[in-house]
């Protein structure tokens, strides 16, 4: 039956395709996919079909076609693949991982980028980034051979993520667009350590991967089979291993020494906004029936991204932002003139609260004291913490909580890798998931590749913090022993990320 498999993902492949072709010819005028060796820089501006053609990449038809067709394609990739070639792409993958950290921080995106379509050599690229590294207070200054360039490059030229114009020149493309600061070289020579001020943060979130997470990832091993503990340290998790540290994680990020890395986690967790699309968190909430002035406090907010895109959204409410003090102190200066009119207006505010001791009333203004806020959101909150702590948090939010106010917790649902044969086909509720695929697909029920970004995250949060994303049933168990009860749950479009509804009983 393998061939007849094989043939069910090739044409599941191409009614995707037909699927999304549909969607562009339908515009006026009629537009094609986003070519590949095409970049699209978000800080530059572009023609109305070029940007239309980049939006409709979100629209819900157009990207579970894509889900479809990257599903198919890792199923496909498995099945034929030599199991070999497959294991060494898979066992050195900390081998690509590293090299993404390279061109980050050498900025060869930023370099490309003012290069243009016609790229740069590799004598040139490391000419640039040698001129840009003599910027950097305290950096060692001298001349990278430029064949290592070159060896480097078509390490991600060969995974697409960057493109080899002619031998040992290299351009940017559509992805490798994506990481790119939009800081021209002339900004980053002037103000080496503002790099991710005012981004849209994917580049920090590559600099905050390379530099921290793929380290504490390569203890993984030794912290489980040795029971999770560390030398010299009683917090449990990889970090003290890899940092020779008691602290917990974000108190790491916030001791001496250690500025620029929390600056540039406040930036990456901006990033992490294109783990979903910016209409899932719009419409993942009745946002529209809260009364005018309700008041939104948005749980371990960090710099404020998502309350950013809420109160553009929904300019009726107001949006407390919460986190600890080093983070507060940092987060307006990191959207540099961004936002201003929000945060001037005081739509969105900071303030000061570990979400670890009890909640306190705090002052909004236009509106006073608040006690009891219509709404507790907490977006990629609960995953960073174990269900100990979970519980705890959840705990301290209930006791806060009103007779009206609502708890939205934002994460990933993670479904079961087989069809999960618990679930009532017949319920309503967009909680547990029998299958993310139709009966009788040749898709992994969990769609496979498409949907690994939120099992890797998974992974991540188990090394970095002994926590993990969780199943809807392991969410729900957490509720109910809390005094939360769950009304509803809106998956998002596209991702595994899910918008849990709860209300106190």
């Amino acid at each position: 039956m393998t061939f007849a498999n094989l043939r069910a993902l090739h044409a599941v492949i191409g009614q995707a395709i037909d699927n999304m072709e549909r969607v562009y010819k339908s515009q006026n005028p009629p537009l094609d996919y986003p070519a590949l060796d095409v970049p699209y820089y978000v800080s530059q501006t572009h023609s109305a079909e070029v940007d239309r053609a980049e939006a409709l990449k979100l629209e819900p038809a157009v990207f579970s076609a894509a889900n479809e067709i990257v599903a198919a394609c890792g199923q496909l990739t498995a099945t034929v693949h030599k199991p070999f070639f497959n294991l060494v792409e898979v066992m050195n993958g900390t081998n690509v991982a590293a090299l993404f950290h390279f061109v980050e921080q050498s900025h060869i995106p930023e370099i490309l980028r003012e290069a243009g379509p016609e790229g740069a050599s590799t004598r040139q690229i490391t000419a640039k980034i040698t001129e840009l590294r003599a910027t950097l207070p305290g950096a060692k200054v001298f001349e990278i051979d430029p064949t290592k360039i070159g060896h480097i490059l078509r390490v991600l030229a060969t995974y697409h993520w960057v493109k080899e114009v002619t031998p040992d020149v290299f351009a940017n493309n559509r992805l490798t667009s994506f990481i790119d600061s939009g800081k021209s070289l002339e900004q980053l020579k002037s103000a080496p350590l503002q790099k991710y001020d005012g981004t849209d943060g994917v580049a920090a979130f590559v600099g905050q991967s390379g530099d921290v997470v793929s380290k504490i990832m390569s203890y993984l091993s030794q912290w489980l089979l040795d029971g999770g503990l560390a030398t010299n340290a009683t917090n449990g998790i990889p970090l003290a291993l890899v940092y020779n540290t008691p602290c917990k994680y974000y108190e790491w990020l916030e001791q001496p020494g250690n500025e620029l890395r929390l600056k540039r986690f406040g930036n990456a967790m901006n990033g992490t906004r294109y783990f979903e699309i910016a209409e899932n968190i719009i419409h993942g909430f009745p946002w529209n029936e809260l009364p005018k002035d309700s008041v939104v406090v948005d749980i371990g907010g960090g710099i404020g991204s998502v309350s950013v895109i809420l109160s553009q959204a929904y300019p009726h409410l107001k949006f407390a932002v919460e986190d600890r003090a080093p983070v507060v102190a940092i987060a307006r200066k990191a959207w540099g003139t961004k936002h201003a009119e929000l945060f001037d207006s005081g739509r969105v505010t900071f303030h000061v609260q570990d979400f670890f001791e009890e909640h306190q009333p705090l002052d909004v203004p236009g509106v006073g004291t608040v006690s009891q806020p219509a709404v507790f959101l907490a977006r990629a909150v609960a995953h960073n913490w174990p269900d100990k702590d979970v519980l705890k948090l959840l705990s301290i939010l209930r006791r806060a909580a009103g007779p009206h106010t609502k708890l939205l917790l934002v994460d990933n649902l993670l479904p079961y890798a087989c069809v999960d044969d618990k679930v009532d086909p017949s319920s309503s509720s967009g909680g547990a998931v029998r299958s993310l695929v139709p009966e009788g697909s040749p898709l992994l029920p969990n769609l496979g590749r498409a949907s690994a970004n939120g099992y890797i995250l998974d992974i991540s949060m188990l090394c970095c913090f002994d926590a993990k994303e969780r199943t809807y049933r392991e969410v729900e168990t957490l509720m109910q022993a809390t005094g939360w009860k769950i009304t509803d749950v809106k998956r998002a479009v596209g991702s595994l990320w899910a918008y849990t509804t709860a209300v106190p009983v």
